[in-house]
């Protein structure tokens, strides 16, 4: 297997142990690492000495945790492994050491980073500080996965705005209530997968009419998890007094719950990531028309659940 392969390999690891991060790590990125050591066989051939992921904020990073993880008698072998991280290591104080002095005094001889962090106090400091320590670092290796794992993250410190889902279930006939009744669109199953997006996001966001109309809970009753943080969006909290209220409490993420007017708001000023489209196959000829894909949107996934479809587009 050549290098780039084996990259690729180790680096799907640490995409994979990042993922366990999802609920407890917020608002820090999801972060993976793996400690591999190169041995002769009957060809060439890696051994796995140590991993592990960022748990939770205000934790060890994954870097620690991997190196935390490497036995004693293992110790030895840093001098000429390879540490795989889907983040680039941090050179800062925050709440923990930086990790990039941790790598430089394990004295690893290779670092595989997944991508640059957007974060101000970083941005590629990690990097050049592990390279003039003399250490060989590659960058970029599954770079668009590893950036699609923190979209979040990435679009909070880059955007100054929380990563924005809009989400919505219409009929077959693209309407998404029968001339104002509420329809039951959903199944059971979806609508559980509704509660476990909720319980992956930051916040939720409703306009005012359905607040009136419908008094949703909002909440994650169906899975279990952290309640999103509400918000209600009318005349007197604008879109912009949201994103002003998520930067203050470092909200990254936001799903769009609201009717057909709440959602084409977002959809003309160009203020969405992503789209969940549910649709079921019943029809009923007329009601409020469900907002149409903007032009640019891609379709990135469909999923079938019972009768229902599920669409996700990206902003491309």
């Amino acid at each position: 297997m050549n290098q780039k392969k084996v990259d690729e390999q180790f680096m799907r690891r640490c995409i994979q142990l990042a993922e366990n991060g999802r609920q407890n790590a917020r608002p820090n990125p999801m972060v993976g690492a793996v400690i591999v050591h190169p041995f002769q066989s009957e060809g060439d051939g890696w051994r796995l000495i140590g991993e592990g992921y960022h748990v939770r904020c205000g934790e060890g990073h994954a870097e620690v945790n991997a190196f935390a993880s490497v036995r004693p008698e293992d110790e030895p072998l840093l001098r000429d492994a390879t540490i795989y991280v889907s983040l680039e290591p941090c050179s800062h104080w925050g709440k923990t050491p930086p990790c990039a002095d941790l790598i430089i005094r394990k004295g690893v001889r290779r670092v595989v980073v997944g991508c640059i962090d957007p974060f101000a106090e970083v941005q590629g400091r990690g990097v050049q500080r592990l390279r003039d320590a003399g250490i060989d670092v590659t960058v970029g290796v599954l770079e668009e996965e590893c950036r699609w794992l923190n979209r979040r993250f990435f679009t909070f410190h880059s955007k100054h705005r929380p990563y924005i889902i809009l989400k919505w279930a219409q009929t077959a006939d693209g309407f998404i209530d029968d001339h104002g009744r509420s329809l039951s669109i959903s199944t059971p199953f979806t609508g559980m997968m509704v509660h476990k997006l909720r319980a992956e996001e930051d916040a939720i966001l409703v306009g005012r009419v359905t607040d009136e109309r419908e008094r949703p809970q909002l909440n994650v009753r169906h899975w279990t998890g952290k309640n999103p943080v509400r918000f209600v969006l009318s005349h007197d909290f604008t879109i912009e007094q949201v994103f002003e209220e998520c930067r203050r409490q470092q909200l990254q993420s936001l799903i769009v719950e609201g009717g057909a007017k709440t959602h084409q708001s977002f959809l003309e000023a160009g203020l969405w990531d992503e789209l969940r489209i549910e649709t079921a196959p019943i029809t009923v000829g007329d009601g409020t028309p469900a907002p149409s894909i903007p032009e640019g949107a891609l379709l990135v996934k469909e999923e079938q659940w019972s009768s229902n479809n599920i669409s996700y587009y990206v902003n491309g």
